[in-house]
């Protein structure tokens, strides 16, 4: 999908990892729409793996939601999983890519945004069927390729150099979970927008949450001031009639089965359909 630095990506998160709760509103907001969609099924998990724990947020709801269960929380960077309260659940530093965990050993597979980090994310599918149990659930969430498109625009009109990440459409993400052995895979895209007045406001949030430019085809050094300049810029000519520059994250969540689908879910044609009066709207924003 897109080689980004790992190790460069690592030490970011460990930089990052005493103000990331502080910083990310958008992993909060999307996070709770992925835990919605675990409220609409009937399950009785015994082990739930919470994959890319970063700071044990989405730990702590699934200890809330399903208190007879133990919840693993699995980063990769240890300053991340330092930040989790002293009661969260299991901890484990690890890579996604090789689980230390045993074949058919979890009920649950619950990943929030952690896959827009990842370089292989077939491993990661294949490494989420191999360890959940039948039936078990793979429920997650990540980036579409619109993504960030007007950033890119504003980049393109004043160099050729790489500066944002390139995400997958979501009909490869579920080509993939097939892949990697998967039942009933559904995916679906939401758009979320928000509107910045303050460009200085947006580089400045992108750097609080690591999501800065971490290819390993990006041009290295420092960014001249010029440049720079100009891309503001370029920026400056694509913003909305209300002078916001608007930043769109496209959404794609995903959820897939080893077996049957629990009860509370049916499928019919690769959809899933759950009572449409306990879903949210499927576009927000934010100024």
């Amino acid at each position: 999908m897109h080689e980004i630095d790992q190790q460069q990506l690592r030490r970011a998160n460990d930089r990052i990892a005493a103000g990331f709760d502080a910083a990310d509103f958008f992993c909060a907001e999307v996070r709770g729409r992925l835990l919605e969609r675990l409220q609409l099924m009937t399950l009785e998990p015994g082990v739930i793996l919470d994959l890319g724990a970063g700071t044990g947020a989405v730990t702590r709801e699934l200890q809330r939601l399903y208190p007879d269960a133990a919840c693993i929380a699995l980063d990769w960077s240890p300053a991340m999983l330092r930040e989790a309260p002293a009661d969260t659940a299991h901890r484990i530093c690890a890579d996604g890519h090789h689980l230390p965990l045993a074949d058919d050993s979890v009920d649950i597979v619950v990943s929030n945004m952690m896959l827009p980090g990842c370089n292989d994310p077939q491993r990661i599918f294949s490494e989420a069927q191999r360890v959940l149990r039948s039936p078990g659930l793979f429920l997650f969430n990540t980036l579409g390729p619109d993504t960030l498109r007007t950033l890119q625009r504003a980049w393109s009109k004043v160099d050729d150099a790489p500066h944002v990440h390139v995400f997958a459409d979501m009909h490869n993400v579920g080509d993939a979970l097939v892949q990697a052995g998967f039942r009933e895979p559904v995916m679906d895209v939401e758009h979320v927008r928000i509107n910045y007045r303050d460009l200085n406001r947006l580089f400045a949030d992108l750097r609080a949450v690591g999501a800065t430019n971490r290819l390993q085809n990006r041009r290295r050094g420092l960014t001249t001031p010029r440049l720079w300049q100009r891309m503001l810029a370029a920026a400056d000519q694509l913003r909305n009639e209300d002078g916001k520059f608007p930043v769109l994250a496209e959404l794609v969540t995903g959820q897939a089965w080893t077996g049957a689908p629990a009860a509370g879910v049916q499928m019919s044609d690769g959809e899933a359909h759950f009572p449409v009066s306990r879903l949210r709207g499927n576009r927000m924003g934010f100024d």
